[in-house]
């Protein structure tokens, strides 16, 4: 006697679990200009590659005769799948089955996705769409785990300590899965199709008596500056596009380094443009990003968090195939000052370069923490001081392009313990800016003078001729002042002298107590 019924049994579940919502819910999905969770994962990864967990999954209602009337299938999918060549974990919410909102199959998958990953030590994607509980499928019962169960959301914690973790919010995202999106390392949401919200309209309308639109309550204009997301994209498919590029810099655990690709681009390329891309008139602002384009490898270049933590720029790229984490001033937004959201923003770069290794690349041009009521407001001071703390603790290697200007406490968060210190012609420091600095100090013998204004520039002129950055260059105080066309020549000769060290690394990091 064989067991050919069960088998039979079986293929039959795992191709109903495949029909999602059935041919319906797909079209209504569709009809929303939103793939289902089962075309996106096709669409991310290479093609076949994908080893989906839990396949049969879900739930069968039978008929007296033992044949299956009915199957509700898990509502998450999940599977091992190939990114770039290598191997993730990758997940998401079916939407088209209540709405994203998980039965108990699909919860149990969930839940599962970051255990595959930390278990497995690979990279995490999540295509998150759908909300969190439901008070309809609880029932009105109130059960709760039993007391001995580990908090569900430690692993959630853990894979962010271990492996790199990527979210996209592909349609609306509310509740347990907005909470799921902000724990990555990389977001990223489709703009006019997806929302971020802790509730959704009806529920903030009850609650507070104010009436919002999914957009204006959660929509890609609020979060791309309000953080909650890094990155927007237009399309699904470029959404795709970016989860690619962002672990194409990212290895595939804290126990292994990214990779060194080979560049084709020349280390020895020197762009004429940077000898005068900064200009000499002081109030005149200037393109960092254009400065960062001419030393990386060409088309390496990925910025992170654009719209959010104005004055300060963040994103990836490769130095002679390298990856390395870039860091700048813009001057601008503010003078490239460092705001309450701006220090945020770095912060988190050095953490995540922290994490895996990858080392920073800092372009200098700091003129302090944001001043003024605003900026008190939002206890700059506090979260500058905790970037500053997260420099100071970095244990990557540094290199530091002092491009313009380097003032008071900030400056502090652009340089680590083991930083090659660079600097430019065009680079002056000290405590504070000469406008400032002189308007305090030499107040009196200002206001005396018979022409207060001329005596000002005077001033301002005298101290602006001591901060020459040569005396530093004398005195041993930066490792070299350079031609600003030769910062990718020497750039690509520090990835060479740091890649034994980064070995070194490989493994968890630990930070203590900050602001």
């Amino acid at each position: 006697m064989s067991w050919f019924k069960e088998v039979l049994e079986i293929e039959l579940r795992r191709n109903l679990s495949k029909q999602q919502g059935g041919k319906e819910g797909i079209a209504k999905q569709h009809a929303k200009g939103r793939l289902s969770i089962r075309e996106r994962i096709a669409a991310l990864l290479v093609d076949g590659s994908f080893e989906e967990h839990g396949e049969g999954a879900g739930f069968a209602e039978k008929a007296d005769d033992g044949s299956i009337k009915d199957f509700q299938p898990a509502n998450y999918v999940i599977g091992f799948g190939e990114v770039n060549g290598k191997r993730v974990a990758v997940g998401g919410e079916d939407f088209t089955l209540k709405g994203g909102s998980p039965n108990a199959a699909g919860l149990r998958k969930s839940v599962y996705a970051e255990e595959l990953a930390v278990g497995f030590k690979v990279p995490l994607v999540r295509l998150l769409e759908g909300g969190g509980g439901s008070v309809a499928g609880a029932a009105g019962k109130t059960v709760g785990m039993p007391v001995n169960t580990p908090p569900r959301f430690k692993i959630i914690a853990d894979a962010l300590s271990t492996v790199p973790v990527v979210s996209a919010a592909m349609g609306p995202v509310a509740g347990f899965p907005a909470g799921r999106l902000v724990a990555s390392h990389f977001s990223v949401m489709v703009k006019q199709t997806s929302q971020v919200m802790v509730a959704g309209p009806a529920l903030v309308e009850r609650a507070l008596g104010t009436t919002l639109s999914k957009e204006a309550l959660g929509g890609w204009k609020v979060h791309s500056r309000s953080g909650i997301v890094n990155n927007v994209a237009d399309t699904e498919a470029e959404a795709f596009e970016q989860i690619k590029r962002f672990l194409d810099f990212m290895p595939q655990n804290i126990w292994q380094l990214p990779e060194r690709k080979s560049s084709l681009d020349d280390p020895l390329r020197a762009a004429e443009e940077l000898i005068s891309i900064v200009p000499r008139d002081r109030r005149i602002p200037f393109d960092m990003r254009a400065v960062i384009q001419y030393v990386v490898d060409t088309a390496s270049w990925f910025e992170i968090s654009p719209y959010y933590g104005f004055g300060q720029i963040t994103g990836l790229a490769r130095i002679n195939g390298t990856a390395v984490g870039i860091i700048a001033n813009d001057c601008q937004h503010f003078g490239g000052a460092m705001t309450a959201t701006g220090a945020q923003k770095a912060k988190r770069m050095m953490e995540l370069c922290d994490t895996f290794h990858i080392p920073v690349v800092n372009f200098l041009d700091e003129p302090g923490f944001m001043i003024g009521a605003e900026a008190e407001q939002q206890a700059t001071i506090r979260y500058g001081m905790s970037a500053v703390a997260a420099a100071c603790q970095s244990t990557v290697p540094w290199a530091t392009i002092a491009v313009h200007k380097s003032f008071g406490v900030a400056s502090a968060a652009h340089f680590a313990p083991n930083t090659y210190k660079l600097a430019w012609p065009s680079y002056e420091m000290g405590a504070l800016p000469v406008e400032g600095g002189v308007a305090i100090a030499y107040r009196e013998e200002i206001a005396k003078a018979a022409d207060p204004e001329s005596k000002r520039q005077e001033l301002e002129q005298a101290l602006l001729d001591n901060r020459s950055p040569f005396p530093m260059m004398e005195s041993f105080a930066i490792h070299e002042l350079i031609d600003p066309r030769q910062t990718r020549a020497r750039l690509c000769r520090w990835v060479d002298w740091i890649e034994p060290l980064l070995q070194q690394l490989k493994g968890p990091v630990s930070w203590g107590y900050r602001p």
